[in-house]
């Protein structure tokens, strides 16, 4: 599924940096939403992004975490673990700009692109997962614990959207990584369990 979603991801995203009006027409515009009724613009701003960076950047880290979540979800659930999977993506994509949507829903000049919030479900819900596990960030010469990570991750994102200083959705980062720890604990809440011995395990 990981897979799936790359390759899907990567060719409208290609197409969109050559085709101004389908990159316009996919992008999220909560005031499209509310006044047009484009509610599909909940999911299909995640098929595109800004530019080649931005692309890359999204792909690689689910691309790095993807196949790690499906291995547990599949682990967890059997086959049912792909459906969970494609849902933990299309979730975090609507949920993570729904406080968006509430707060530029009357600015026709916001929009947004990227599947960020989608991928950070993704990346928490593995650290629901493995929570210890090492993760290496750029240009910083060591790694650093999935939840020390994540527990940062949370703080910088909540800071920086309080902030409004640069373009990037840190909203969508934040309410994306929140889903992916509930979405997940909801479909097994014994992983709370499981996550509160591993703590204990580590730091007592």
């Amino acid at each position: 599924m990981t897979y799936i979603i790359i390759a899907i991801t990567v060719i409208f995203s290609l197409i969109a940096f050559s085709n101004n009006r389908i990159f316009s027409k996919l992008t999220y515009q909560p005031f499209g939403i509310k006044y047009n009724h484009d509610g599909y613009r909940f999911f299909s701003y995640a098929l595109i992004h800004a530019d080649l960076v931005h692309l890359f950047v999204n792909m690689f880290v689910l691309y790095s975490f993807g196949n790690v979540v499906e291995y547990f979800y599949t682990g967890l659930f059997g086959l049912k673990g792909f459906l969970y999977f494609l849902l933990l993506y299309l979730g975090g994509t609507v949920l993570s700009v729904t406080p968006a949507y509430e707060k530029h829903k009357d600015n026709p000049s916001y929009s947004a692109v990227g599947a960020s919030g989608a991928v950070s479900a993704v990346v928490f819900a593995s650290i629901i997962f493995n929570p210890f596990a090492p993760i290496g960030i750029l240009f910083i010469p060591f790694s650093i614990p999935a939840i020390i990570f994540g527990a940062l991750y949370l703080i910088y994102s909540a800071y920086m959207n309080g902030k409004a200083v640069d373009n990037i959705g840190h909203d969508a980062h934040f309410w994306g990584a929140i889903f992916g720890i509930f979405f997940t604990i909801a479909l097994k809440p014994i992983l709370v369990l499981t996550l509160y011995e591993s703590i204990i395990q580590k730091f007592f």
